[in-house]
């Protein structure tokens, strides 16, 4: 019992292993303040937008979706917009204008 307990512990820290891997492998190329959201409706693309944008009613609306249609398991490895490109661009342009 004792040697199953082990590989069931190693097994576990390889999992996590790759998982942490992955994430620092999402998170590589974000600069300072920053954070990758992945968005579209079949071919997810990758953006980088200002974490400011996270607290902006506009915003907000794109999370409370993200949250009813994924939860936690966003099925990129990291954050998931439910929306089109076009929409998605929309919007951080009219932030992007607002924050000048």
């Amino acid at each position: 019992m004792g040697i199953g307990l082990i590989h069931a512990k190693q097994k576990l820290q390889q999992t996590l292993s790759a998982r942490i891997g992955d994430a620092l492998a999402t998170t590589a190329n974000v600069p300072k303040g920053h954070v990758a959201v992945y968005v579209g409706d079949c071919n997810k693309k990758r953006f980088v937008i200002p974490i400011s944008f996270l607290n902006h009613p506009l915003f907000r609306d794109l999370l409370d979706r993200a949250e009813e249609d994924f939860g936690f398991n966003h099925p990129m490895g990291g954050l998931t917009i439910p929306c089109s490109e076009v929409y998605f661009v929309r919007i951080t342009t009219v932030l992007n204008s607002a924050n000048r």
